[in-house]
């Protein structure tokens, strides 16, 4: 359970680290002399579709491959292979997929991530895994034209730029954004990137000893350089949440890397810069409509504080399909209606009506402004106390604590003069996802809490216990995460 006053970070996502940290690398600007050949070491693709530029932003698709080659094909070295823990397989599995929206003015910039086994729509497809479009759309042209007799290296050519229009327009299809540039990195790549700044500062809670990914660590502060970052990243076993602790390594993880190359001479280093640019050459892809050293200009003033990370709300964590697979149901009207009020824009108003639910977009208020009162209707004594300290230290005003009287209650609620209520939906997502109901009785201002025997969220002393068994159907609802950034002081230190 999290300390009191330390807020539960819920993440549904496996937050991308190579592709922002390109982003990062070459878009915090300056004049460096020697970017021209940075620029030029990287592979281009064309023709994937693009957006243009047509909505005053730069949207960008970043994705994370788990490849065994490296940016032109070539595959890698026995000892690479073994620096990463990578297995014999072929296949091109993008385990991160990032959106990436920077304004116009380039003073900022939001990274949206995407779970891997969100389950989407994919073109001539239907539907399935979004890290499976890229793969499975490559593979089936390349059979379709292997077939109609066009050699291989025509047909591995083809397919791959099919998948990669596939995954593209998935994520359009999904966040309601049109991607206007794409970027893919291997995970060589992270690790070469990770050195290429001297390496990451990080802090554990607890000594790491796990061999599946690599990870032997004392527990304290340190700098891990690229192989131990990418065990650091990648481990799920051993954490008492799975893969919930590995999303909030991940998260602060990169925040701390934007924090350390933003703040530090890394490209004013001509040794620095060198390994820079031998790492973007063997391991990003880039679309080639993009006008990197234009972008470097609209990004000269982005610093860290002015990169946030986020995630798409998720419906269910441990959805399944009819036929057993274990997929992440996501709602399409509200990852967009999530996706369009992260940019700014008017939500579309097509999330599912089926009750206004904690899952759905968590709107910005202050918390500050908001009494809550938190009602027992559960037989665990102490339940709304303990809730009511978990919102408190969410900076929430606590209201009347106490049992409810006015007859039982089947399901968790938060209840507000509105079911459209902002600071209720707020509410509803901090206490991981409850349903909001209109109650006219509930004053103007205030929001109230019912919590009944289901109830599992933050206080309830299960919150953090969440089921990733192959078969399970019931829902586990999960909020959007907060925003991470860099602590001034140092790394956050996670489990």
């Amino acid at each position: 359970m999290a300390q009191r006053g330390e807020p539960t970070l819920w993440s549904p996502v496996r937050v991308i680290v190579a592709s922002v940290a390109l982003i990062v690398l070459v878009g915090t600007g300056f004049a460096w002399r020697g970017v021209d050949s940075l620029v030029s070491n990287i592979e281009r693709i064309s023709d994937l579709g693009l957006g243009g530029h047509k909505d005053g932003a730069v949207d960008i698709l970043l994705v994370g491959v788990d490849s065994r080659t490296d940016a032109k094909g070539d595959p890698l070295s026995d000892a690479e292979r073994a620096m990463l823990h990578a297995g014999d397989e072929i296949g091109t599995n993008t385990d991160t997929i990032v959106l990436v929206r920077v304004p116009n003015d380039g003073r900022s910039a939001t990274a949206i991530s995407i779970p891997r086994d969100a389950y989407v729509d994919i073109p001539d497809l239907g539907k399935g895994k979004i890290n499976s479009a890229y793969g499975m759309t490559k593979q089936t042209v390349q059979d379709e034209l292997l077939a109609d007799g066009e050699s291989e290296e025509a047909a591995d050519a083809q397919s791959t730029q099919r998948g990669r229009q596939a995954l593209i327009e998935s994520v359009a299809g999904l966040t309601g954004i049109t991607v206007d540039h794409y970027a893919e990195v291997s995970l060589l790549g992270f690790v070469l990137l990770t050195d290429a700044v001297g390496g990451v500062d990080v802090c554990l809670r607890n000594e790491v000893d796990e061999p599946l990914s690599g990870a032997y660590f004392p527990a304290g502060r340190q700098k891990l350089d690229g192989p131990q970052a990418l065990s650091f990243v990648r481990q799920r076993h051993n954490l008492e949440r799975g893969d919930l602790d590995r999303i909030v390594r991940q998260q602060v993880f990169m925040a701390q890397l934007v924090h350390q190359v933003v703040s530090a001479d890394t490209l004013s280093n001509p040794g620095r810069l060198r390994e820079l640019s031998d790492a973007v050459g063997r391991t990003v892809v880039l679309d080639e409509g993009w006008d990197l050293l234009g972008f470097l200009d609209q990004l000269q003033e982005l610093t860290a504080g002015e990169v946030t990370f986020e995630t798409i709300p998720v419906a269910d964590l441990n959805g399944t399909t009819s036929n057993g697979e274990s997929v992440v149901r996501v709602d399409t009207g509200e990852v967009q209606d999530y996706v369009a009020a992260l940019v700014g824009e008017e939500p579309s108003g097509t999330a599912s009506e089926s009750g206004s639910t904690g899952t759905s977009t968590a709107p910005q208020i202050t918390p500050g402004l908001v009494e809550v009162a938190v009602y027992n209707s559960s037989t665990v004594s102490g339940l709304a106390y303990t809730v009511s300290q978990e919102l408190t230290a969410l900076g929430y005003v606590e209201g009347e604590v106490g049992n409810y009287s006015d007859g039982p209650v089947s399901q968790s609620q938060v209840r507000a003069p509105s079911a459209s209520d902002p600071a209720a939906k707020a509410v509803a997502a901090a206490l991981g996802g409850l349903p909001v109901v209109a109650d006219q009785s509930v004053a103007a201002g205030t929001v109230s809490v019912v919590l009944a025997s289901d109830y599992a969220g933050p206080g309830s002393g299960s919150e953090n216990v969440i089921d990733f068994g192959e078969t399970s159907t019931s829902a586990t609802p999960v909020p959007p995460a907060p925003p991470i950034a860099a602590a001034e002081d140092g790394p956050t230190c996670v489990n």
